[in-house]
Protein backbone atom coordinates (compact mmCIF):
# COMPACT_ATOMS: atom_id res chain seq x y z
CA UNK A 1 0.00 0.00 0.00
CA UNK A 2 1.25 3.22 -0.72
CA UNK A 3 1.83 6.40 1.44
CA UNK A 4 -0.89 7.92 -0.77
CA UNK A 5 -3.50 5.22 0.14
CA UNK A 6 -2.99 5.31 3.08
CA UNK A 7 -3.72 9.10 3.87
CA UNK A 8 -6.74 8.85 1.62
CA UNK A 9 -7.84 5.57 4.29
CA UNK A 10 -7.20 8.04 7.03
CA UNK A 11 -9.54 10.83 5.14
CA UNK A 12 -11.86 8.12 4.70
CA UNK A 13 -12.02 7.16 7.94
CA UNK A 14 -13.07 10.68 8.79
CA UNK A 15 -15.64 11.22 6.42
CA UNK A 16 -17.08 8.21 7.74
CA UNK A 17 -17.15 8.44 11.54
CA UNK A 18 -17.19 12.09 11.73
CA UNK A 19 -18.89 13.43 9.00
CA UNK A 20 -21.39 10.42 8.92
CA UNK A 21 -20.80 10.24 4.91
CA UNK A 22 -21.76 6.66 4.16
CA UNK A 23 -20.10 6.48 0.68
CA UNK A 24 -17.69 8.68 0.10
CA UNK A 25 -16.48 9.47 -3.64
CA UNK A 26 -13.06 7.74 -3.76
CA UNK A 27 -11.81 8.86 -6.53
CA UNK A 28 -12.40 12.88 -6.26
CA UNK A 29 -10.85 12.43 -2.58
CA UNK A 30 -8.01 10.73 -3.89
CA UNK A 31 -7.63 13.51 -6.65
CA UNK A 32 -8.03 15.96 -3.84
CA UNK A 33 -5.00 14.44 -2.14
CA UNK A 34 -2.90 14.15 -4.85
CA UNK A 35 -3.27 17.51 -5.87
CA UNK A 36 -2.52 19.16 -2.34
CA UNK A 37 1.24 16.97 -3.16
CA UNK A 38 3.53 16.45 -0.11
CA UNK A 39 1.71 18.45 2.58
CA UNK A 40 -0.17 16.00 2.91
CA UNK A 41 2.30 14.43 4.97
CA UNK A 42 3.39 17.16 6.87
CA UNK A 43 1.22 17.06 10.03
CA UNK A 44 0.42 21.04 10.11
CA UNK A 45 -0.07 21.37 6.62
CA UNK A 46 -2.19 18.21 6.47
CA UNK A 47 -5.05 19.93 9.00
CA UNK A 48 -6.85 22.93 8.94
CA UNK A 49 -7.13 24.68 12.34
CA UNK A 50 -10.24 26.42 12.57
CA UNK A 51 -9.73 28.50 15.62
CA UNK A 52 -7.03 30.51 13.22
CA UNK A 53 -8.43 33.71 11.05
CA UNK A 54 -5.14 33.61 9.07
CA UNK A 55 -6.12 29.84 8.30
CA UNK A 56 -9.40 29.84 7.76
CA UNK A 57 -8.74 33.17 4.89
CA UNK A 58 -5.78 31.05 3.45
CA UNK A 59 -9.01 28.57 2.83
CA UNK A 60 -11.31 31.01 1.39
CA UNK A 61 -8.59 33.14 -0.68
CA UNK A 62 -6.57 29.41 -2.15
CA UNK A 63 -9.10 26.72 -2.57
CA UNK A 64 -12.69 28.39 -2.32
CA UNK A 65 -11.69 31.46 -4.40
CA UNK A 66 -8.42 30.56 -6.82
CA UNK A 67 -9.33 26.41 -7.29
CA UNK A 68 -13.30 26.90 -7.02
CA UNK A 69 -13.52 29.99 -8.44
CA UNK A 70 -16.35 31.51 -5.77
CA UNK A 71 -15.30 34.78 -5.31
CA UNK A 72 -18.72 35.99 -3.43
CA UNK A 73 -17.08 36.35 -0.02
CA UNK A 74 -20.75 35.80 1.83
CA UNK A 75 -21.23 32.20 -0.35
CA UNK A 76 -17.58 31.34 0.77
CA UNK A 77 -17.98 31.88 4.32
CA UNK A 78 -21.32 30.73 4.52
CA UNK A 79 -19.71 27.35 3.42
CA UNK A 80 -16.66 27.26 4.97
CA UNK A 81 -18.64 27.46 8.64
CA UNK A 82 -20.88 24.89 7.54
CA UNK A 83 -18.59 22.21 6.63
CA UNK A 84 -16.89 23.02 9.75
CA UNK A 85 -19.94 22.55 11.28
CA UNK A 86 -20.43 19.26 9.80
CA UNK A 87 -16.42 18.29 10.51
CA UNK A 88 -17.41 19.25 14.07
CA UNK A 89 -15.84 22.61 15.75
CA UNK A 90 -14.54 20.73 18.63
CA UNK A 91 -12.44 18.36 16.39
CA UNK A 92 -9.45 19.60 16.48
CA UNK A 93 -7.83 17.29 14.01
CA UNK A 94 -9.94 18.44 10.75
CA UNK A 95 -8.15 16.93 7.68
CA UNK A 96 -7.16 19.72 4.80
CA UNK A 97 -8.16 17.17 2.41
CA UNK A 98 -11.69 16.19 3.93
CA UNK A 99 -12.36 20.15 4.43
CA UNK A 100 -11.26 20.39 0.79
CA UNK A 101 -13.24 17.67 -0.31
CA UNK A 102 -16.18 18.87 1.59
CA UNK A 103 -16.21 22.54 0.16
CA UNK A 104 -16.10 20.46 -3.62
CA UNK A 105 -19.32 18.91 -2.95
CA UNK A 106 -20.79 21.54 -1.42
CA UNK A 107 -20.23 24.32 -4.46
CA UNK A 108 -20.75 20.92 -7.13
CA UNK A 109 -16.90 21.56 -8.18
CA UNK A 110 -16.07 18.05 -8.85
CA UNK A 111 -15.41 18.40 -12.55
CA UNK A 112 -12.73 20.18 -11.74
CA UNK A 113 -11.01 17.44 -10.16
CA UNK A 114 -11.81 14.76 -12.99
Amino acid sequence: MSKLDEKVGQYLGDLKSKIGEENPDVDLLRKIASSLGPSIYNRDAETVSSSSEDELNTVKKNFIEKKLGVEEESKANEALNQVLEKYGKSNRNKYRVVVYYLLTKHFNKESLFK
